[in-house]
């Protein structure tokens, strides 16, 4: 058994941490959730009582939301390398794209998929403005490159390129150049690859019942 526990569901964000834990590559356990039974259980709200996935449990600690359990996994453990050093100028930047993405970039592209519009002169009381600014600032996070972080790939990568890889999947992101390349190196990793694995290996599986 392992101190490290992740609560998911194959067709939910929990993929995201499971790409996280790959590149993490230390021992963890994975308790797969369906949503309308056990992700709904008092067991499960025990952990997260708003009933969704994923959740952390590491050991006492327990952490929901995306971003932050791949920000808590990266400074509990930093010498896996996937968080810039506390005195490196780049941990700026670590922290600033990964909650662009956690904060406006959500909303902006959930605000589009459910064609929902910001009443003209309203944009300053939304965090994301508009969908078009933060459709805009969003490729700027990959510059110079090749990573959000220059030549370190970190937990913001895995957090950022999952949501811009999702994004364009559902049309809600246009695919450029930028993002081809980027997206590229990305899935080319052998922690996103086993990660993609087991959850469709686990789809299929359930599929297979």
């Amino acid at each position: 058994m392992s101190d490290l526990i992740l609560y998911t569901n194959p067709q939910s964000r929990g993929r995201i941490v499971h790409w996280m834990m790959e590149e993490l590559g230390l021992p963890y356990e994975t308790v797969w959730l369906d949503y309308a039974t056990t992700m709904k259980a008092p067991e499960f709200h025990a952990i997260n009582p708003m009933g969704k996935v994923p959740a952390l449990k590491h050991g006492d600690v327990v952490v929901t939301e995306t971003s932050a359990i791949c920000a808590y996994l990266a400074d509990r453990f930093p010498e896996q390398g996937l968080a810039p050093p506390d005195n490196d100028l780049a941990r700026a930047n670590y922290y600033r794209w990964l909650f662009f993405a956690a904060g406006p970039v959500e909303q902006a592209v959930t605000a589009q998929s459910m064609g929902w519009e910001v009443p003209a002169g309203k944009e300053m009381s939304v965090g994301f403005g508009t969908f078009a600014q933060t459709r805009d600032v969003l490729p700027l996070a990959l510059e110079p490159g090749p990573y959000i972080c220059g030549e370190q790939f970190t937990a913001a990568d895995v957090y950022i390129g999952a949501n811009i890889g999702w994004g364009i999947l559902f049309g809600t992101i246009e695919m450029q150049p930028i993002y081809e390349e980027y997206l590229g190196s990305l899935h080319a990793r052998p922690a996103y690859q086993r990660a993609e694995k087991i959850n469709d290996d686990y789809m299929k599986s359930q599929a297979a019942r």
